[in-house]
């Protein structure tokens, strides 16, 4: 049981952020999109990264879908 509320978990996680990310690139949607940049002009070194939201929201997703899953599988049992 543990093992399956992992895979929905993790799975959810994983398939929605990287839908996001997929969106925001197709669409050019700057706040879905993931830039990353390193420059070393000899010993400047600057890192950039880029949006954040889509990993926030696939953990919301996650954790929705976590509740739905154990709530069907309690329902399911009792």
């Amino acid at each position: 049981m543990k093992l399956k509320s992992f895979i929905v978990t993790f799975g959810s996680f994983v398939f929605s952020t990287a839908l996001l990310y997929l969106i925001g690139h197709l669409f050019t949607i700057p706040w879905l999109m993931f830039h990353h940049k390193y420059i070393d002009n000899s010993n400047g070194f600057f890192i950039s990264t880029g949006s954040f939201t889509p990993l926030l929201i696939g953990l919301a997703v996650s954790f929705f879908a976590e509740k739905i899953y154990l709530y069907k599988h309690h329902q399911k049992l009792g």
